[in-house]
């Protein structure tokens, strides 16, 4: 019975040590959506557009003139395309 009982809690560790790896690799959403103006976009360099898409999950292929126009569409809005915050 002694066995039996070892044989669920290492079974129940080794379950719970697979769910937190599996838990340090899913996406997770930044909590602040990013506040660059069209003039901090055009300046970035592509190391830093890069790190934005990638923290966002977005794709990072392609040139940097392409990096910088998927970015400008995916976080600049509107009216707020050209206005600082």
């Amino acid at each position: 019975m002694e066995a039996v009982a070892a044989a669920a809690n290492g079974g129940g560790a080794e379950r719970e040590q697979q769910q937190q790896g599996c838990a340090r690799r899913l996406f997770q959403m930044p909590l602040h959506y990013p506040r660059y103006r069209r003039e901090d976009y055009e300046a970035m360099p592509e190391w830093q557009l890069d790190r934005l898409l990638s923290d966002y999950g977005l794709p990072v292929h392609g040139n940097l003139h392409h990096k910088r126009g998927f970015a400008m569409g995916a976080f600049l809005w509107g009216g707020g395309a050209t206005a600082g915050h």
